[in-house]
């Protein structure tokens, strides 16, 4: 994965194998994300690397983070929770997100068309960050599947590492397990994921 900010614009992330290849995302949206970029520095945002994306830092808080898809180009706030967005432009960034915190664009055209609105959520955003605002703490209830819960009773060791996991990662399980629609698919899964919750990694980990 990159380290450098330069090569996201000129090559990519460096998470897939279409890394500095015509196919990489970045290419398709590098019109639009030049101007996201633009419009990130001229707002005083302070330009970084984050999981390999270009992200942008004020008052030692990470504001947003870029992003390019197949399909699509995304600018998401970290902070999504704080955001009022007034005109009713943000989204989720997936079905299993709580709050929407994203501006997705599907044409390179898009970000000068709403330079003024991006403009504006984004001093929003900073101004949080000055002030030392952040999100109010939610509890989130796991609703975890009978097989999941079948299985930490019957593992002791399963259930001390399970428990042990951050809400993050417990949370990746369960989300994982919902999405099957079979019990046997579920009972599957989680004999897969045993090794990987004694070893106290998230579903997605390696």
């Amino acid at each position: 994965m990159i380290t450098n900010i330069e090569d996201y614009f000129t090559l990519g992330c460096g998470r897939c194998e279409r890394f500095a290849t015509p196919d990489c995302s970045t290419r398709r949206w590098i019109e639009g994300l030049n101007q996201l970029r633009r419009i990130c520095l001229e707002a005083g945002l302070e330009e970084t690397v984050k999981w390999a994306h270009p992200c942008y830092v004020h008052a030692g808080r990470n504001i947003a983070v870029m992003g390019a898809f197949r399909h699509d180009f995304r600018l998401s706030f970290v902070n999504a929770a704080l955001m009022k967005d007034p005109e009713g432009v943000l989204e989720k960034a997936g079905p299993n997100t709580r709050h929407k915190g994203v501006l997705r664009f599907t044409e390179n055209a898009q970000v000068v068309e709403m330079e003024a609105t991006i403009t504006d959520y984004l001093q929003e955003a900073m101004g949080y960050a000055a002030a030392g605002i952040k999100p109010p703490k939610e509890k989130y209830v796991l609703e975890m599947p009978e097989e999941l819960v079948e299985a930490l009773d019957a593992d002791p060791e399963l259930a001390e590492a399970f428990h042990a996991l951050t809400p993050g990662r417990q949370k990746s399980y369960v989300i994982n397990l919902n999405s099957a629609k079979k019990s046997e698919t579920r009972l599957n899964r989680i004999a897969k994921f045993r090794g990987k919750i004694l070893a106290g990694k998230g579903a997605l980990e390696r």
